[in-house]
């Protein structure tokens, strides 16, 4: 038996969890948890749960955001062997996603923000920005270790010192082999001039942002104590999107926060239209312990359940009329696994007969319900 991880949560677990793997002795398996809803600390569990039947021999190691979070719960649960947390004093290492074709590398953790529905800063420390040279080596690594796209990731990624343009700036200066470029979440606020004109004029980052933008409603986002206006988070888009045409918009938004009114839940709704989300993760509001949030006044499981019904369907239909819009159309294409990969603007696509890690120029011939498909020029 190797070292094995099962991994919940961010990209930026998933590169953490190849790095705790590297140091595990053989029949290990890691359980990366993940803390930002109620679901994911239950699934976590679930999981642990489940490794421990398959695996009655294996040594479960217990780690991440719902361990650092409440440690005495893991310890207590008898298939856990060990429960691992973080050292914030401890130096933060740029870990990549071994053995990808698409790797995540980590340039930073933590975060320094107060969202009153987030226990992630609680789990992560503040925001530590990792040395430059330890995520351009690892980035290194993972090219040579045969990945064609790097994805950079953090919980916080446009609070690195210096700023996130520069930081992609240097690493697309000092590493031409790195031809393909993505960026996890950002945080709307922190996107700087440097990293509006690399969207403008370089085409080795990659065509599309995943925002930060959790609702739609002025009201809601101050008391989720957000840092932006809907009217901030718009004209952001309205940049990107000039800066660079054909850009993809996906955002993360959560329905039924507390006193949200049905007004409030619109304004979400017509956020998608307004910046064009054409890939929308929708959270169902979770009251996490220990969070401002968790003290408003709730509404209730069914109509928050619906609202985020309500939103995950207005942007599958978004989601689902982008898609065929690029039916006949030519997009630059990256196989990463079983004749699947994305386009740059980060499409699902089907090619066959495609080999992993192949690139070029693909045109759409049709699509089914999540992929495009496409034929190589």
């Amino acid at each position: 038996m190797t070292v094995q991880s099962i991994t919940l949560g961010c990209r930026l677990n998933f590169a953490e969890s190849e790095a705790l793997k590297a140091a595990a002795p053989d029949g290990t398996i890691i359980v990366n948890s993940c803390a930002v809803t109620n679901e994911a600390v239950r699934q976590t569990r679930q999981a642990i749960r489940k490794a421990r039947r398959e695996q009655p021999a294996a040594r479960i190691v217990a780690t991440g955001c719902a361990v650092q979070l409440d440690p005495a719960a893991f310890r207590a649960m008898p298939e856990v062997d060990e429960v691992r947390v973080r050292d914030f004093a401890a130096p933060a290492v740029a870990a990549g996603f071994r053995q990808r074709i698409r790797s995540f590398v980590a340039v930073q953790t933590g975060c320094d923000h107060r969202c009153t529905f987030c226990t992630i800063w609680q789990a992560r420390g503040p925001s530590v920005t990792l040395p430059y040279s330890s995520v351009r080596d690892a980035v290194a690594r993972e090219l040579d270790g045969g990945a064609a796209e790097i994805v950079l990731t953090g919980v916080d990624i446009t609070a690195v010192e210096g700023g996130l343009g520069r930081l992609c700036e240097r690493l697309l200066g000092d590493l031409p082999q790195l031809q393909r470029m993505r960026l996890s979440s950002l945080d709307s606020m922190e996107v700087d001039e440097p990293l509006l004109a690399l969207f403008a004029g370089e085409p080795r980052l990659m065509p599309h942002v995943h925002l930060s933008l959790q609702h739609g409603d002025d009201l809601i986002l101050k008391r989720m104590k957000r840092r932006h206006s809907r009217t901030q988070a718009i004209a952001l888009v309205e940049r990107l999107k000039a800066a660079r045409p054909g850009l993809s918009v996906g955002a993360d938004l959560i329905a039924g926060f507390p006193t949200e009114s049905e007004e409030a839940a619109q304004n979400s709704l017509s956020l998608l239209d307004a910046c064009g989300i054409v890939a929308a993760h929708v959270f169902p509001f979770s009251p996490r312990p220990n969070t401002p949030a968790a003290r408003m006044p709730q509404l209730g499981p069914e109509l928050i359940k619906a609202r985020a019904a309500r939103l995950r369907a207005a942007a599958t239909e978004r989601r689902s009329a982008w898609l065929d819009a690029q039916v006949g159309t030519r997009q630059r294409v990256l196989i990463e696994n079983n004749e699947k990969g994305h386009t740059d603007a980060f499409a699902p696509i089907f090619v066959a007969h495609s080999a992993r890690g192949q690139t070029g120029n693909v045109i759409i011939t049709g699509r089914t319900a999540d992929h495009l498909i496409g034929t190589f020029e």
